[in-house]
């Protein structure tokens, strides 16, 4: 935020952005998607303790093949991130400011969100984009809809996302961007991501803001 005050005191320059991360932070999104779909945190967790119980009960997993993927921007990550939505056979909508002829606008959104089987959000955080998806968004979404996050958390509001997801009018979420972060280096270690929590719900699947990380990304950025 800083940075972008700072920049807008100066109209003249012109800002490039490298795309470095885009990839690593589409798979990762890919890779929310799949684990919040099949469940595979709790599913996980029962057999590293020994109880095979969740295999004899009906499995809560989703088919994401022939689902409607809903891609929220469609900057360098959106555009990665709906090529591999369509590599699992899911329809994409790109969603973005400034469509083209074969993107919706963001004044579509809420048209768009009833036929949605997934919403993977990849704006950047401005002061439009901030409350995007409130609790009248999410109430628009089917209830075996799943949201996946690389944004920024304010991007979608805290206590409905929460809300909805705990009375399971949202199937489940994954996310990689939060809405608190560690002040400083010593609370790096115990730091809760959210006043709410979402660490009690299993249908969240919790990644630490780490979608960009990769064994390759410093490679790319070179």
């Amino acid at each position: 935020d800083a940075t972008r005050a700072l920049l807008l005191q100066f109209p003249h320059l012109a800002v490039h952005n490298l795309h470095h991360n885009a990839l690593p932070v589409a798979e990762q999104a890919i890779a929310l998607l799949l684990a919040a779909c099949k469940f595979v945190v709790p599913m996980d967790r029962a057999l590293r303790a020994g109880d095979w119980t969740p295999r004899y009960r009906p499995s809560p997993s989703l088919l994401v093949q022939g689902r409607l993927a809903l891609v929220l921007g469609y900057g360098a990550i959106g555009r990665h991130v709906a090529r591999l939505c369509r590599g699992l056979g899911m329809e994409v909508v790109a969603v973005r400011r400034r469509p083209t002829g074969t993107e919706a606008g963001i004044d579509q959104l809420h048209d768009l969100l009833p036929r949605a089987g997934v919403v993977l959000v990849c704006l950047p955080l401005t002061p439009e984009t901030e409350g995007l998806l409130g609790a009248a968004e999410l109430a628009l979404l089917p209830p075996e809809a799943v949201l996946v996050n690389v944004a920024r958390g304010p991007i979608v509001d805290e206590a409905a996302l929460f809300e909805a997801l705990r009375e399971r009018r949202l199937y489940a979420a994954g996310l990689d961007v939060w809405w608190d972060y560690p002040p400083d280096e010593e609370g790096r270690s115990h730091t809760p991501p959210s006043r709410y929590p979402f660490h009690e719900l299993d249908n969240v699947v919790m990644s630490p803001h780490r979608a960009a990380s990769s064994t390759e990304t410093e490679r790319l950025r070179v």
